[in-house]
Parts: structure tokens; sequence; C-alpha cells
């Protein structure tokens, strides 16, 4: 039986599978992580990330689609980082969605800008964005030399799906950026997709299926089968991949129960809920 894990998704990853090295700057090879959520908000686990990659003093490029930058930056600081703080001193890129949307009609055709496909007919172009992502994370001269590992965080992939881009240019934009990011500059990756559980939602799938076979880990957030409860809110199935030249290994998965409270998520075994022992 799993033991209950009180701590953070650090300490549960760390405890469960001690091998993984994920959350770790990484030291030769960068890792994909996908984020996934299925009848239930997964946004926990994207400001997890996001927090943990700032006070590690990686360098972060975050393309928030779905947020303001004041949101993210409240709920930084009640897990104890400053988004503001990291934008100015160059640590943290924050590519605002919902302002530069509006942003990129009012500019002229001329102007490059990463959501340039959104006033484009072809909207399946998304070199832009890669570019930005690219021009973000690339090396500098001096300062640069004083953060770890470049991080991507993407937050989410679904939003490109509802603005018309097909789910292959959105796997073509991940490889490229993998290439970059994970290859070249040896950083991470991570993005959260929602699970819709649309079985006519196409799309989705590919998407989110396409994603899966690339990652390394796998973080499943999911509501109850039996409802609301007050005191557990959600499942989160963990997956471990393994890769592809390691026949011999087999993927490993744990399943863990959890509690969003106010500055922290707490984690248990099934069942095992402080609430009900």
């Amino acid at each position: 039986m799993l033991a209950p894990a009180e701590g953070g998704l650090l300490d549960l990853l760390e405890s469960s599978q001690r091998p993984c090295v994920l959350l770790k700057v990484p030291r030769k090879h960068g890792k994909l992580t996908l984020l996934c959520d299925a009848k239930t908000d997964g946004s926990f686990l994207v400001h997890h990330f996001l927090s943990f990659y700032l006070k590690a003093n990686c360098k972060v490029c975050f393309v928030a689609l779905i947020q303001s930058f004041s949101h993210y930056n409240i709920v930084g600081q009640k897990l104890g980082v400053s988004l503001t703080t990291a934008r100015e001193r160059g640590q943290l890129v924050f590519l605002e969605g919902l302002k530069s949307s509006v942003d990129v009609f009012f500019r002229s055709q001329e102007e490059p800008h990463p959501l340039q496909f959104l006033r484009e007919a072809n909207t399946g172009n998304l070199q832009p964005l890669f570019e930005f992502v690219r021009e973000a994370l690339k090396p500098g001269d001096n300062a640069e030399a004083a953060w770890r590992c470049p991080v991507l965080l993407v937050d989410d992939l679904s939003v490109l799906l509802s603005l018309g881009v097909g789910a292959v240019a959105v796997l073509d934009f991940i490889h490229y950026c993998r290439a970059t990011v994970c290859c070249e500059l040896k950083g991470n990756i991570v993005t959260l997709v929602h699970d819709s559980g649309d079985a006519e939602d196409e799309e989705n799938d590919v998407l989110l299926n396409g994603l899966s076979h690339q990652s390394h880990l796998i973080l499943r957030a999911e509501g109850l089968a039996t409802g609301f409860c007050r005191d557990v809110h959600g499942q989160l199935r963990i997956l471990w991949r393994r890769p592809s030249q390691l026949t011999a290994q087999r993927d490993r998965s744990l399943t863990y129960q959890y509690k969003i409270q106010d500055k922290s998520v707490s984690f248990f075994a099934k069942g095992m809920s402080p609430a009900v022992l």
C-alpha cells in the first residue's frame, strides 16, 4: 500500500520514483513533461512547475494563453516567488496571450508577432511563436550565464486548437521546441493539455496522444468519479515513461489523491485522506 505523501509535488515524485530526476536541473538531456487534466482544473500543476523552476534559478519562457500575468503573479506570491521581479531581472520571459491576441491586430503586417497566425488565413503557421521561444531562451553573453537550464512552460496548448490551429501544426511546434530547448540547450519543456473526454474531438485526441508518446513524464489530474468532495479534490496519475532503447524496462505509474490548499497541495494514497482516517 502506498504511504501518504503530505509534502509537495516535488517530494511526491522523488519519494515515489527515486531515479526520477525530471524536476532537477538536467545534466545531459532535457525532458518533456505533459500535464493533463480531465473533468477538473489542473492549473495547480502549472503553478507548481513555474514556482519550482524560478526558485531553482532557471531561465523560464512562459507562454501563457489562458490567464493574465497578474493572475499568475498573485498565485506565485502565495508560493513564494515574484513573477514581476523575475521578469524585471530577465529570468522570466512572459508572453501574455490574452493581451497579445488583441495587440496583434493593431500592429502593421510587417511587424513580427508571436501570435501572427491569428490574422493570417493559414492558421497553421506557428513559426513566429517558435522564433519567440528560441529568442527568449537563447544563451546570452554575460548575465545569462547566471541562469541554470532553460525551461519552456506552456499553459495551455488546447487553446491553440480552439483558435483554429490544427493538432499536427501544434505537434510540429512542440517538435521544434524540443529540438531547440531539450536537445540543443539541454533544458526542459512543461505543457498543459485538456482532455475533453469528447470522442468526437479528434484534433484534441491527436494532440494528446502525440504528446503522450513524446513525454518523459505524464501528470494527469482527474476529477473524482463520485463527484465533489470537500476533503479530496481529485486524483493525480503519475506515469514515468522509459526511453525507447530500454526495452527491458516498462513504464511505471502511480495514483495519488490530493487536496488543494491555499498555499500548497497535499497528496495521499487513495482512501487515506486525513479526513477519513
